[in-house]
This record gives structure tokens, sequence and C-alpha cells, in this order.
């Protein structure tokens, strides 16, 4: 199978990110493309997360993030990912305080132009715990001034769209943003497809 079209949604931690990655994915399976999900690689991370990540365990998300990809990239006609390998830098230079001990950022440049579509999510919704991520208002504002800084450095501004956590709805036109990366349908009886959740390294 060819290289899937790959759309990434994208922010800091609370943006209702999986949400909108559920709800797109399930516009691509019903417009009769196959579609496979990336899970966010944070969650497996063995390093620990959140404010007190070190450089080293952010390191390992990056490194991880792009594997991933790497694995699904073939499995479905579309990849659907619960975070890119930008919002992930952006978590790497706060626990670096900006320095980029491991030169990564070539990788990360020459990454960031794999993917067919951004959506990144702003907050505007409260922090929820759900037991993994932080509640900390202050780190997640910390996340985002990073993410101002750097998408403009890394992301082809026509390949972003920009949404309010808010707007990720039952009712959003989740078929109009399938068509803008895939195009339109093909005429004739349209074939539903399941969403698929491959196991990956960590399961």
């Amino acid at each position: 199978m060819p290289v899937a079209r790959k759309i990434a949604f994208i922010g800091s931690h609370s943006v209702r990110k999986t949400n909108a990655v559920h709800s797109f994915a399930g516009a691509v399976g019903r417009s009769g493309r196959s579609v496979e999900v990336g899970r966010e690689v944070v969650r497996f991370s063995p390093m620990g997360m959140n404010e007190r990540a070190t450089p080293e365990a952010q390191l390992w998300v990056i490194m991880a993030q792009i594997r991933e990809e790497l694995e699904l990239r073939s499995r479905a006609e579309v990849l659907v990912l619960d975070r890119a390998l930008i919002d992930n830098f952006a978590y790497f230079l706060r626990a670096t305080k900006g320095q980029d001990p491991f030169d990564v950022t070539p990788l990360v440049a020459r990454w960031c132009g794999t993917y067919d579509l951004y959506v990144r999510l702003r907050p505007d919704t409260p922090l929820l715990a759900d037991g993994v991520r932080s509640t900390n208002e202050k780190f997640r504002n910390e996340i985002e001034k990073i993410l101002d800084v750097i998408i403009p450095k890394f992301v082809p501004q026509d390949r972003l769209i920009e949404l309010w956590a808010s707007e990720v709805t039952d009712s959003f036109d989740w078929p109009s943003l399938v068509e803008r990366l895939c195009g339109p349908s093909l005429p004739g009886d349209v074939v539903e497809q399941s969403v698929t959740f491959t196991p990956t390294l960590w399961d």
C-alpha cells in the first residue's frame, strides 16, 4: 500500500486532541477510505512526563513519535495522529530550557515536512484531570508560548488549520476536513471502513 495521507492534531495538553482524532478518523472511515490511528506516545514513556520530564525523557518521546509513524504509515490510506513531532519538540524545548543538547532540530525540521495537514487546537476549555496529564495551567501556557514560536518556523502555513478546543464537537464539519486532506470522495456507492488501532511497540 502507498504511504498514507498524514494528518496530525497538535497542541498542548487537554485541548481535546484525542476527541478530535476519533471524530476525524470516523469521518474518514465513513468516506470509504481506510484509516489508521496513531496514539499519543508519551503515555507509554518509561521515563516520566509533564512538568518534571527530563531532556532525555522528551528525547525518548521524539524518537518514539517517529518510530510509530514509520510503523503505521503504509497500513491504511489515511494516518490520523494524536500529536506530531512539532508539539513533542515544544515539550522537549521546555525541558531543555530552549537548548538542543542532542542536536535534534535538523531532524525535526525535515520531519515536519512529511505531514500533509496539521490541525492545531488552541486552549479555551478547562484543564481536566485524566490521571495522566498535568492540570497545571502555567505549564500548559508555557507549552503554548513555545508552540507560538516554533510552529511558524517548522510547519508550512498552507498545511496548517487552527481551531479552538471548544469547536471539537459532534456538530463540527468533519467531512469537509476529510475532503481538505484527501479530496472529494469517488463517485458511486461508498463502503464504510472501520477505524484501525493497530497494536504498536508498546502493546
